[in-house]
């Protein structure tokens, strides 16, 4: 095995990456690296390491810690930088009262379509409170004692928090719809932001973002910054409790549910039914505490209208997990109608749950529970309703329109010197997503179909095809049968003049000792060599050899 990969011509396994690029470990002169590109929004996610929910996130702000220039200031009031800060330095920020009246900074962001939160640390002074206005929702913090005041701003609100970190810094934060500027107040009270003079408060790192809770700061400077999984960030998934990651690549898809994580906006309300937003009694599958707790009587809906949509496949999927373990918690969802799965029963761990169904057009979907027997209290979170015959990784959706994901696409490795037409191996560690009814490969080619050695999941289900061509003309072609396409596979085509070999999980499936070499070979991607049949699945792992292993260790290479 070793002799084996100390031979590779090019060694993929997914560990590194860089904006736009899929890094190799073989060639070493970065010349095998993958270019990679997604899409033009911060939509997609994985799942890290920790097995959390990962996203793309951005701060809005501009000049998010320097409140002397972007932002602008009240006529009576000060901001002077320099000041003690929470982390020990000097890039806190004072604001103060000049005379008897209102003393603030402001930002113009409109974000009266989505849900957003706006946040910032700040530090009593001569003034004990700070007022938050976001013109939609207002909120007074109280920086003495480390409490909520007066909020005010009716359904618009969503929520408020204010969070210590020590040395009498807090993190306060307001969550809202319809915020079309952000203002920082000194005020002297619980219900009053004219200050006296001299009145004074400290601020710094403000950050404004789509989604229901404050995540790690982002500074900004002239532009707004963004971090996490971006448009170009291949994404290393760890799903599923797995220990090493797999690439993933998936379709583009869209998520009809609005507000995906503000449930509440979409809650049927029925006499008895408690809503918590961003309940603080469990993480949500992100690791935040923006969940939603749903809890009260025998019968109640969650759904979402879905109006205007095309008749075909669609899926609707959801996190639930159980307040009480012991208590009934089954629910049902459902699609379109009266089309329901049976019942489900949540647990005392975050499950994903998903229902698939094909009608003349989905009109409606939610979650129910109308089990007679105990009530059901559940938490939820990332609802996600999409057309298709699976469901994808979660797309955040934080307004009232619809949210999609670009198509994953992974390509272009290697040159014509990382490659040997006359002969080699090219061999994976994949897994399909589902038998969607479409072919899916992995390709070595001269950037057509005509000169090319490739593996593809065919429209067949559960079935793995291994294609060698030659100038057009099929060398090699077989079609292995697999127990299930979505378990991950160790495969491996051999090549050369009348001389093929096809070897599955460590067998031998198919010989043929006829055909011609493919020429020209140049390039590495992840569809059928001429940019069609995009690969959607996991994978673990792509080697290339430039010479014809020996079964042995064709064997070695593939045995799970």
């Amino acid at each position: 095995m070793s002799s084996a990969l100390a031979a590779a011509s090019l060694i993929l396994k997914p560990e590194g990456y860089s904006e736009g690029r899929l890094q190799t470990l073989k060639p070493i002169d970065r010349s095998g690296d993958f270019t990679f590109t997604r899409g033009s929004n911060l939509s997609a996610t994985r799942v890290n390491s920790a097995g959390l929910i990962e996203k793309g996130r951005e701060n809005l702000l501009t000049q998010s810690n320097q409140f002397d220039t972007t932002w602008a200031t009240s006529s009576p009031a000060t901001i002077t930088g320099g000041q003690a800060d929470k982390d020990g330095g000097t890039s806190a920020w004072k604001l103060e009262a000049d005379v008897a009246s209102t003393a603030y900074v402001r930002q113009f962001i409109n974000t009266s379509s989505s849900v957003s939160t706006f946040s910032f640390y700040a530090k009593a002074g001569t003034a004990n409170y700070t007022f938050v206005n976001c013109v939609s929702v207002t909120a007074f913090f109280d920086l003495a004692n480390g409490v909520v005041g007066a909020i005010s701003g009716g359904a618009n609100v969503v929520d408020t928090s204010i969070t210590s970190v020590a040395g009498g810094w807090y993190r306060v934060s307001l969550t809202g719809l319809g915020m079309t500027e952000q203002r920082i107040y000194t005020a002297p009270s619980n219900d009053n932001s004219v200050s006296a003079i001299g009145d004074n408060i400290y601020i710094q790192d403000a950050q404004l973002e789509a989604g229901m809770v404050a995540t790690d700061y982002i500074e900004t400077g002239a532009s707004t910054v963004k971090a996490g999984i971006l448009e170009t960030t291949p994404r290393l998934d760890y799903s599923g409790g797995a220990t090493e990651p797999s690439l993933l690549l998936e379709p583009s898809r869209t998520n009809v549910w609005e507000y995906s994580e503000y449930l509440e906006y979409s809650f049927a309300s029925i006499s008895g039914i408690t809503t918590t937003q961003n309940t603080t009694e469990t993480l949500s599958p992100e690791g935040l505490y923006n969940a939603t707790k749903l809890e009260g009587v025998e019968f109640w809906s969650l759904r979402d209208f879905i109006a205007g949509t095309d008749a075909g496949t669609w899926t609707i999927s959801c996190y639930i997990k159980a307040v009480n373990a012991s208590s009934n918690n089954t629910f049902r969802l459902s699609v379109g109608g009266n089309n329901y799965t049976n019942n489900l029963t949540a647990t005392s761990e975050w499950q994903r749950f998903d229902l698939t169904i094909t009608n003349g057009g989905a009109t409606a979907a939610g979650i129910l529970r109308d089990t007679s027997g105990n009530d059901a209290d559940l938490y939820i979170y990332g609802m996600q309703v999409e057309q298709g015959s699976y469901p994808t990784s979660y797309i955040p959706n934080h307004s009232g329109g619809s949210v999609t994901r670009g198509v994953d696409v992974c390509g272009d490795a290697g040159d014509v010197n990382t490659f040997n037409s006359t002969e080699g191996v090219l061999y994976t560690e994949i897994a399909a997503l589902a038998n969607d009814g479409t072919n899916r490969a992995i390709a070595i080619s001269d950037g057509t179909t005509s000169n090319v050695v490739r593996f593809y999941y065919s429209t067949t289900d559960n079935r793995i095809v291994g294609n060698v061509k030659s100038v057009g003309t099929n060398s090699f072609n077989f079609n292995n049968v697999l127990t299930d396409s979505v378990n991950f596979i160790k495969i491996a085509l051999r090549y050369k003049a009348n001389d093929f070999k096809m070897y599955v999980n460590g067998v031998l499936v198919a010989t043929d000792t006829s055909g011609n070499a493919p020429i020209g070979l140049n390039e590495l991607s992840f569809d059928n060599g001429a940019n069609n049949d995009d690969f959607y699945g996991k994978v673990k792992q792509v080697l290339t050899f430039n010479t014809a292993l020996s079964d042995s260790d064709c064997i070695t290479l593939t045995t799970l």
